[in-house]
């Protein structure tokens, strides 16, 4: 696998090795050894799968204090343009966002340490959207920011689309408001 890290220090981009031939392909998503070589030691202990329609777009989403979460997240179906926005006020990229396509067909994956919000919008018919967390999912911990908060500008491909949010991530708090990291 190749990792990429990203302007935003600790998201990578990682792109694994395919070996594709007429039968289909083959490839290593995950390899905890090679991952704590090259990005950092990170014990994973649960998997989540959503599914989505073209134009949802769920986050941007966060877990607060010691429950804040890192993830592994990729697509195995469809395609998605995914978000990590730094919510770290001490960090030299705060409020700064790293985009990235994430497809069936790529295969990329980014990890989002922790300390960041995140979020993705489907562009194909329908996505199936994978990722591995390091923490459980913590009602009481949770958080977010508006999705199209103008401080981030986020520059979502959303022209010609209808944006599907949930009514939860539509009151999200804009940046200035919300609860951040040290």
């Amino acid at each position: 696998m190749e990792y990429k890290e990203t302007i935003i220090k600790g998201v990578f981009v990682i792109e694994p090795k395919v070996f594709a031939d007429q039968r289909g392909y083959f490839m290593e998503a995950w390899k905890q050894a090679e991952f704590n070589e090259r990005v950092y030691p990170v014990d994973f202990i649960q998997d989540n799968e959503s599914k989505s329609s073209r134009g949802v777009l769920r986050g941007l989403h966060y877990q607060k204090g010691d429950l804040s979460q890192a993830k592994l997240v990729r697509v195995i179906k469809g395609r998605v343009v995914d978000v990590a926005v730094d919510i770290r006020r001490s960090s030299p990229t705060f409020g700064q966002y790293v985009m990235e396509e994430l497809s069936e067909e790529n295969k990329r994956q980014l990890f989002i340490p922790r300390g960041m919000a995140h979020g993705f919008l489907v562009l194909s018919d329908e996505a199936v959207f994978t990722y591995k967390v390091d923490k459980p999912y913590a009602p009481q911990s949770e958080a977010g920011i508006r999705w199209n908060d103008p401080t981030l500008a986020i520059k979502w491909p959303v022209e010609g689309m209808e944006v599907l949010a949930s009514e939860k991530d539509l009151r999200q708090p804009f940046l200035k408001d919300a609860e951040l990291f040290d």
